[in-house]
């Protein structure tokens, strides 16, 4: 309960070690995001200590503390985006010490999040996509490898790191999944279609089964001429390389093809809930935002080819 007087409990960093211990072994999450949380903690802790000059251990925090040091970050021009990461932060700290029962009531529960508009990602057309696809040397030895790469990032809407991590033991071609790692070491079951099973198995055929593979990255399915495990940077010039010989000009990334992954299933009539599970979304919230794009671009048809719209 609140008030301990243990003397290793006299101390911030033992309820942020102890809020460490938490995420990594009870929510499972990933050491970047471990990291990030410790962080966001670890500015309300400077705050209180050097700033303020509270001697207050987390415990005995109020409401009003809290509030004090989100207006600090509103008044030192921080973000709207850091602000919502850090009090997101802040408020996931104070649900750990109320599951702990180091404070009775949670002060942060009433801190509010800034509202943040959420860009619109950059999509490709199944047209652009297909010209991608086209723009692949095929006569190069890694050409069947790159077409393979854009065809699974569109068709499953991989993320670059679960593309590059995927392994051929995650392939269940038979059932038509893969097997995917997603953040916080998540697995989730992706459908996978023929064509983009047949890209792998004819990549497989024509240059992986070529290379000299090292023991460590046998099972691993996308490789380096050396036999070695592609990098994020080479997905990135792989993409951006096919997209300049597309001839499309639309600034884009690897994770484009999961933002065109996710719209089309959208605009084609897809469950949102079903297509979180494919993302591997936590929250459906961020699934929300493909929502909106189809009702944007008509909103930008509308009002450049309306007569109405159209200067005299």
């Amino acid at each position: 309960m609140a008030g301990k007087n243990d003397t290793k409990m006299n101390d911030w960093n033992y309820y942020i070690n102890e809020f460490k211990n938490f995420l990594r072994l009870e929510r499972g999450l990933s050491e970047n995001s471990i990291e990030a949380y410790l962080r966001d903690v670890g500015k309300l802790r400077d705050f209180i200590v050097k700033v303020k000059k509270y001697p207050l251990l987390p415990q005995f925090l109020t409401y009003r503390h809290l509030q004090e040091f989100v207006n600090q970050l509103s008044n030192a021009e921080v973000a709207l985006s850091t602000q919502a990461r850090i009090i997101s932060g802040i408020k996931a700290f104070y649900k750990f010490l109320l599951i702990r029962d180091v404070i009775d009531t949670n002060p942060a529960e009433l801190i509010e999040v800034p509202r943040i508009e959420r860009a619109i990602p950059e999509i490709l057309t199944t047209d652009e996509i297909d010209r991608i696809l086209e723009a692949v040397d095929l006569s190069k030895p890694e050409g069947h490898r790159n077409k393979a790469i854009i065809e699974i990032m569109y068709s499953c809407g991989l993320r670059v790191s679960e593309t590059i991590n995927l392994r051929i033991s995650d392939l269940f071609f038979q059932e038509e999944f893969i097997r995917v790692l997603g953040k916080g070491s998540k697995q989730r079951l992706v459908p996978i279609n023929q064509k983009a099973i047949k890209q792998i198995n004819l990549y497989i055929e024509h240059y992986r089964r070529y290379l000299k593979i090292p023991e460590e990255y046998r099972d691993i399915l996308f490789l380096n001429r050396r036999g070695k495990k592609l990098t994020r940077v080479m997905i990135f010039l792989i993409v951006k390389e096919l997209a300049q010989k597309a001839g499309i000009n639309k600034n884009i990334s690897p994770h484009t093809f999961r933002h065109s992954f996710a719209t089309h299933l959208i605009e084609g009539g897809a469950d949102l809930r079903a297509v979180q599970a494919m993302l591997g979304h936590e929250s459906i919230t961020t699934t929300e935002i493909y929502t909106h794009l189809d009702t944007n671009y008509l909103k930008k048809e509308i009002l450049s080819y309306h007569p109405r719209n159209i200067p005299d």
